[in-house]
């Protein structure tokens, strides 16, 4: 035997050695079971368009429904911002499938008009008792005695309020085609208060924020207010502010029979119901896909979470990838909570 095939031999021999080395490792099974896992996650193949209003705040509710979406395996489309009622009408029609800013009262006309049960249904409560309502500074209702938004028919009160010189009352209302909008335009008919209120309208938040300032300089100021939102953590109620009440509850034919106790907080008639938000999704996406249905009835934000959020967004944090990230820390403060929803999520696809 030459020197080139000993050579040879040897080499086979150690290939040979090495391979059954190899063999006889362990397999990670960190990434084979990640890609099967992958593979085999209930929504992967399926893409999904959300949408928000252009109320900026309602990115964040959205994208942690959307990231639980992401983690059982559906690719999330860029969520859109459209605001009513096209965003029901798009619903109903199949070009969006779903979207998690729904008011069941305040949104009844959008849901009914777009084809209502027919094409959409409502699915769970994301965001519980939120709050609606009139608000007036403090000092003024306390120094008048004002408790009531019928005083405002006097016109000796309503000229309080009056911020353009008109001798009616300004009240700082909600953008034109909100659910808001609707309610205060029937108050202020069913109170008889046309001839001693307007309803300002146009950006809230721009509105707002001369409302804050016109208080700050001691004026006063009348206004429509939501929680959660940061407006009442500047003007803070009882300190800054105050509910007042309406004079019966009345709302539009839309929302259906509601009573006064659905309308009111701590003995508060506040004229607009205690509610929640809930996800509103087109009904053929919910039978094709039961996991992201029975995700969208489990997951849920606590009030205050999304305050908070609120108020992180008035101070500057604002941008997309901003509230991206705020929604991945409340996922990652909430983790045994969420994963809890994903697995349960997950099994509506057995």
């Amino acid at each position: 035997m030459n020197q080139l095939t000993r050579k040879l031999n040897l080499a086979i021999i150690i290939t040979t050695l090495l391979a059954g080395l190899i063999a006889c490792q362990p397999i990670d099974q960190s990434k084979t079971d990640s890609t099967s896992e992958d593979k085999n996650l209930p929504g992967k193949g399926v893409s999904i368009r959300s949408a928000h209003s252009t109320w900026i705040e309602e990115k964040f509710q959205t994208e942690i429904v959307n990231l639980g979406l992401e983690k059982l395996g559906y690719k999330v489309e860029e969520t859109q911002e459209i605001d009513y009622p096209p965003m029901y009408i798009a619903l109903a029609n199949g070009e969006l499938d779903y979207t998690p800013t729904h008011s069941k009262r305040l949104h009844a006309r959008f849901f009914k008009k777009s084809g209502g049960s027919e094409k959409l249904e409502r699915v769970g409560a994301l965001i519980s008792d939120t709050i609606q309502g009139y608000q007036i500074d403090k000092k003024t209702a306390e120094k008048y005695n004002i408790t009531n938004l019928e005083q405002l028919k006097k016109p000796e009160i309503a000229k309080l309020f009056d911020s353009d010189g008109n001798g009616k009352a300004n009240l700082t209302g909600c953008n034109p085609g909100w659910g808001c909008e609707l309610v205060i335009e029937h108050h202020l008919d069913a109170y008889g208060l046309r001839d001693t209120v307007e309803h300002d309208q146009g950006e809230y938040i721009a509105l707002i924020a001369d409302t804050i300032s016109r208080y700050q300089q001691g004026e006063s100021v009348f206004y429509y207010s939501f929680h959660p939102h940061w407006l009442a953590s500047v003007l803070k109620l009882d300190e800054d502010a105050i509910w007042i009440e309406v004079p019966f509850t009345s709302l539009p034919k839309e929302q259906g029979n509601v009573s006064q106790k659905e309308t009111s907080l701590n003995d508060k008639n506040l004229g607009f119901p205690v509610g929640d938000y809930q996800i509103v999704a087109n009904n053929k996406f919910l039978a094709a896909n039961p996991v992201a249905k029975r995700w969208f009835e489990l997951v849920k934000i606590p009030l205050e979470d999304v305050s908070t959020e609120s108020l992180r967004i008035k101070d500057g944090e604002d941008r997309p990838e901003d509230i991206r990230r705020h929604a991945a820390e409340w996922v990652e403060q909430n983790q045994a909570l969420f994963d809890g929803w994903i697995e349960e999520a997950k099994q509506a696809g057995d």
